[in-house]
């Protein structure tokens, strides 16, 4: 009987899996800095805001909210904050403001409409409903000078603040010498 030998040698078998780097799709920036900023976690709520949004918009005209959300503006100057929300199609007397300390809230509800036993509706889209929203000031104000009103379904609040909360200007002065 005879038998071959080789004389070559065998080479190591080379691992067939080749290292992917593993790069998800993002619509986020790789930098994380320009992503979070200053306030991560402002930008970790707008993101989950919109998540929730996109998610009751999509599946059953909203159901995840109950009622309808207010949406509002809070703008700042030296003297005093303003809260603008919209509320349309609610009186003013069915509005109520209140404030605790640096806690804005806001309630209200829009009556619900009787359908029409004559009309056949293909679409109900406009929301009926108790609302609230509570929002965090960023100063202390005066509680007793607030004003709110209401034009073409526009809340307006005006909130004063508080004098130790306003902006002083200090003068520098030289050193003699």
């Amino acid at each position: 009987m005879a038998t071959t030998v080789s004389t070559e040698k065998k080479k190591p078998k080379q691992d067939l899996k080749k290292e992917v780097p593993s790069r998800t799709p993002s619509r986020f920036p790789q930098d994380m800095n320009s992503l979070m900023g200053r306030f991560p976690f402002l930008s970790f709520r707008d993101e989950m805001d919109h998540l929730l949004n996109r998610f009751s918009d999509d599946f059953g005209n909203g159901w995840l909210t109950q009622g309808f959300a207010a949406t509002l503006d809070l703008s700042e100057t030296n003297n005093h904050i303003e809260v603008r929300m919209d509320v349309p199609g609610i009186q003013p007397e069915e509005i109520n403001v209140e404030v605790t300390g640096n806690l804005l809230r806001i309630t209200g509800e829009r009556k619900e409409e009787q359908e029409e036993k004559d009309k056949t509706y293909h679409r109900i889209e406009r929301r009926s409903g108790s609302f609230s929203r509570s929002v965090t000031l960023p100063c202390e104000v005066e509680e007793d000078q607030i004003e709110a009103s209401c034009d073409n379904g526009v809340l307006t609040i005006t909130l004063p603040k508080c004098e130790s909360t306003k902006p002083h200007k200090i003068n520098v002065k030289p050193v003699a010498k």
